[in-house]
C-alpha cells in the first residue's frame, strides 16, 4: 500500500466538503512541521454552485474515487462530515487519520486514536482557515476562495442559524485574500446553484443530500435551494415519483426533501416513506398530500436533522 493519505469531504459533495478538503489536504502538504503526503478526491462530481466557484478562480476539481483500497490507499482523512454511510464506500476497511468537521458525531468509531476536529461553526471551511492560522501556513487565493465558498454555501451567507460568531471575521478574512466583495460574491455563487429548470426530478433531489441512521432507519435527507419555491412545487408530483425510486432502490424508510427559499428564508418539506406521522411530530405541522410548510427553515444540520433524531428516537 502507498503511504499516500486522501483526503475528500462527504458523498454528493457542496462547496464546503469541496473546499475544506482541498484546503486542509495543502495545509497537510505544507505544515512547516508533521508534514503529510496527502492527494484530495472527491466522492461525486461537484454541483453547478461548487463548479461556479471552481471556475472563477480556475481550479480543476479533484479527481473522483470510489473507493480508497482500489486507490491503493488505506488511510484517510475526512473533512466535512464523519458518518460513516456518507463516507467512501471501504470506510470500515481504512484508517482514518483525521476528521475535521463541523456535524453531530454519530456512527462512528475507529481502532486507533486520530486526529480529531469537530466545532459547532457554520463549516469545515471556517476550521480549516483557523487551523492555517495555527500552522502559520500562507493562504493561496484560490484556496481563501474555496474556504470562503464553503462558508457561504453553509450558512446562506451568514444568515442561516448554524451561523456562528466566529463565522463573520472569517469571511471577511478570506474574503480579503480571495479578493472579492464578500456579499456580491455571495450572491452570485448562491444564485448559480438555483439553476434548476435544466435538471430532472431524480437529480434535484440528489444534489445535497445525507443518509442518516435514526433509530435504525435509513432516513434520506434532502435539500433544494431556489429562489422560487412555487417554482419547484410545480413540479412535485416528478419529484415524488424521484424520490419513491430512491426509496424502493436503496431501503430508505423515509425521505425528507426541503426546498428552501434562499432568498426569504423559508422551507418547503416533502416527505414520502413510512414514517410521516413523526416527521409531523418533529416539527409541529400536519402534512397535506405529503408536504407543509416551515417557516424559517434553512438549515437542514440545526432545524431538521435534531428535530427528526428527536422525534424517531424520542
Amino acid at each position: 500500500m502507498s503511504d499516500k493519505i486522501l483526503v475528500f469531504g462527504h458523498q454528493n459533495p457542496d462547496s464546503d466538503a469541496i473546499g475544506s478538503s482541498m484546503a486542509f489536504a495543502y495545509l497537510s502538504n505544507h505544515r512547516k512541521v508533521g508534514a503529510l503526503n496527502t492527494e484530495v478526491v472527491a466522492l461525486g462530481e461537484p454541483n453547478e454552485e461548487t463548479q461556479f466557484v471552481l471556475d472563477y478562480f480556475d481550479v480543476a476539481a479533484p479527481r473522483v474515487v470510489t473507493s480508497a483500497k482500489a486507490e491503493g490507499v488505506d488511510t484517510v482523512i475526512l473533512t466535512d462530515h464523519n458518518e460513516f454511510q456518507q463516507s467512501i464506500s471501504d470506510i470500515e476497511d481504512v484508517t482514518i487519520y483525521g476528521v475535521v468537521d463541523h456535524h453531530r458525531v454519530a456512527n462512528f468509531h475507529t481502532a486507533a486514536p486520530l486526529f480529531m476536529n469537530v466545532q459547532p461553526v457554520g463549516s469545515a471551511s471556517s476550521i480549516v482557515y483557523r487551523q492555517f492560522l495555527e500552522a502559520d501556513v500562507e493562504i493561496p487565493r484560490e484556496l481563501a476562495g474555496l474556504m470562503l465558498a464553503g462558508l457561504i454555501s453553509d450558512t446562506l451567507l451568514l444568515k442561516s442559524p448554524t451561523t456562528h460568531p466566529t463565522d463573520i471575521p472569517v469571511a471577511n478574512a478570506l474574503a480579503e485574500i480571495a479578493g472579492v466583495e464578500l456579499q456580491e460574491f455571495g450572491l452570485a455563487m448562491l444564485k448559480a446553484g438555483t439553476n434548476l429548470a435544466s435538471k430532472d426530478g431524480a437529480t434535484l433531489i440528489d444534489i445535497d443530500a445525507k443518509t442518516f441512521e435514526l433509530a435504525g432507519n435509513n432516513v434520506r435527507v434532502a435539500q433544494v435551494n431556489t429562489v422560487d419555491i412555487s417554482e419547484v412545487l410545480a413540479r412535485r408530483e416528478e419529484l415524488e415519483t424521484a424520490i419513491l425510486g430512491a426509496i424502493s432502490e436503496n431501503g430508505y424508510s423515509d425521505f425528507v426533501l426541503m426546498v428552501t427559499d434562499i432568498l426569504n428564508s423559508n422551507s418547503e418539506i416533502i416527505e414520502l416513506g413510512k414514517h410521516p406521522e413523526l416527521v409531523e411530530k418533529a416539527f409541529g405541522f400536519k402534512l397535506h398530500e405529503h408536504h407543509a410548510f416551515l417557516a424559517g427553515a434553512v438549515s437542514r444540520k440545526k432545524q431538521v436533522v435534531p428535530q427528526l433524531t428527536e422525534a424517531f428516537e424520542g
